[in-house]
C-alpha cells in the first residue's frame, strides 16, 4: 500500500519526541500543582497564610500585592504633584519675565509712558488667578500623597503599626468624588504671600520711580501728581486707585492667612502649636546671652532634631490596668491625680502621660481596648525633659 502523499507519515522518532514533550509538560504541571499545595500547606503550618484583602472577578490580592499596588499608586501621585508643582513655577516665571521686560522698556526712555505698568499689573493679576487654579489642583494631588505618608507609611514605623481608622475611606472618597481641598480665596492668598505680593510691590515701586524721575526729577508733589494723569483721569485719582488696589491685596493676604483647609506637603499631621519663643535666643539671669541658653540657630536646629512632645490626660474606668499597659507597651511613665467628676459626682483617677506625637495613636489604641468610654485630652507641651526624653542636665 502506497503512502498518502497529502498526509505523509511522520518521520521516525517524531511520535516518541512528542510523547516526551507532552509527558514533561504534564509532569511540570503536576509538579507545579504539588508545589503550590506544598507551599500552601507550609504557610498554613507556619501560620503565615493570609486572607485576600481584595477580590475582583475571581482574582484575589494578597497583602503583599496590596502593598505593592499602594506603593505604585503613591509614586503616581508624587509624579502628578511634581508636574503641577512645575506648572506653578512656570506661571511665576511668566510674571517675573513680564515685569522685567516692562521695567526695561519703561525706563529705557523718558517718553515711554508709565501706564505700561498698569497693563502689566492686569497681566500679573491674570497670572495670579491662573496659578491659584493650578495650586488648587496641586493641593488635591499632594493631599493624597501626604495622606499616604502620614497614615500608611508612617504607621509602619511606630506602634501600633496600623493605619488610621478612616484613612482608606478618606482616600477612596477623594478618588471617587474629587473636590478641591482648599478654597479659591485660600489659594490666591497663599500665592500672594509666597510670590505675587513682592511682584506687585516691585511694580508699584517702578511706577513711583518713573513718575519721579522722568522726564526729570519732580520738584513738588503737584508735579508728581500731574505726571500721574492718564488721559481724562486725574493723577490723584490714579494714585488713590493704585493705593486701594494694594490695600485689597494686603487684606486678602491677611484674611486668608489663617485658612489651612489642606495640609498638603508642608503642614504637620498633628496640629501641635509651635511656640515662637523657641526660635529666638534665650538670655541668662543678667539679661545677657549665655552659651547654655543657645543662639537662635542652635535652638532651631535642636528643635528640628526632636519630635514634638505632648501631655495626655486620660480618664478611664480602670486606671491601674491602663497605667500598667502604658508602662509596659509605651515605656512611658504615668502619674495618677485624684479628681472628682462634677457631672456624675464620681471619684476618678486622672492619668498624666508625657509622650511624643508619634505615640499618640498607640496610646489611643491601648485606651480604646481597655475602656471604649474613656476620655483623652491631648495638650501640647512646650518642652519635656527628664528620663525618656531630653536629659535633665541638657534641657
Amino acid at each position: 500500500m502506497e503512502a498518502d502523499e497529502t498526509n505523509p507519515p511522520p518521520p521516525p522518532g517524531t511520535g516518541a519526541q512528542a510523547g516526551a514533550v507532552a509527558g514533561a509538560a504534564a509532569g511540570a504541571a503536576a509538579g507545579a500543582a504539588a508545589g503550590a499545595k506544598a507551599g500552601a500547606a507550609a504557610e498554613a503550618a507556619a501560620g503565615t497564610s493570609y486572607e485576600p484583602v481584595w477580590t475582583f472577578r475571581g482574582y484575589k490580592m494578597r497583602p503583599s500585592e496590596f502593598n505593592t499596588a499602594m506603593v505604585h499608586y503613591y509614586r503616581a501621585e508624587i509624579q502628578r504633584s511634581n508636574v503641577w508643582r512645575s506648572r506653578l513655577d512656570t506661571t511665576t516665571n511668566w510674571a517675573v519675565v513680564t515685569v522685567a521686560a516692562s521695567i526695561t522698556f519703561v525706563f529705557a526712555a523718558p517718553e515711554n509712558h508709565w501706564g505700561v505698568f498698569l497693563l502689566v499689573m492686569l497681566l500679573v493679576m491674570l497670572f495670579l488667578f491662573i496659578e491659584a487654579r493650578r495650586y488648587r489642583y496641586y493641593e488635591l494631588w499632594s493631599l493624597r500623597a501626604r495622606l499616604m505618608e502620614t497614615d500608611f507609611f508612617a504607621a509602619m514605623l511606630v506602634p501600633p503599626f496600623a493605619p488610621h481608622a478612616d484613612w482608606d475611606e478618606t482616600l477612596a472618597e477623594s478618588l471617587l468624588q474629587p473636590q478641591f481641598p482648599i478654597s479659591r480665596l485660600e489659594a490666591v492668598g497663599r500665592r500672594l504671600r509666597n510670590n505675587y505680593l513682592a511682584i506687585f510691590a516691585i511694580l508699584t515701586l517702578g511706577i513711583l520711580l518713573k513718575l519721579y524721575l522722568h522726564p526729570f526729577e519732580a520738584r513738588s508733589a503737584e508735579m508728581f501728581i500731574e505726571r500721574a494723569h492718564l488721559g481724562p483721569l486725574h493723577g490723584g485719582m490714579m494714585l488713590a486707585t493704585l493705593t486701594g488696589f494694594l490695600l485689597v491685596l494686603l487684606l486678602i493676604t491677611l484674611v486668608s492667612q489663617g485658612l489651612h483647609d489642606a495640609s498638603g506637603e508642608v503642614l504637620p499631621k498633628y496640629d501641635i502649636e509651635d511656640f515662637l519663643g523657641d526660635l529666638w535666643p534665650l538670655s541668662g539671669e543678667n539679661g545677657d546671652k549665655t552659651p547654655d541658653a543657645g543662639s537662635a540657630w542652635s535652638r532651631l536646629s535642636r528643635r528640628k532634631r526632636r519630635r514634638s512632645q505632648v501631655l495626655a490626660m486620660v480618664v478611664a474606668a480602670n486606671p491601674q490596668r491602663l497605667a500598667e499597659r502604658i508602662i509596659a507597651e509605651l515605656h512611658r511613665g504615668a502619674t495618677a491625680l485624684h479628681g472628682r467628676g462634677m457631672y456624675l459626682k464620681q471619684e476618678r483617677d486622672v492619668l498624666l502621660v508625657a509622650l511624643t506625637v508619634t505615640e499618640i495613636e498607640q496610646l489611643k489604641a491601648i485606651v480604646g481596648e481597655e475602656d471604649p468610654h474613656a476620655f483623652i485630652t491631648i495638650i501640647p507641651a512646650r518642652e519635656v525633659v527628664g528620663q525618656g526624653f531630653v536629659p535633665l542636665e541638657k534641657g
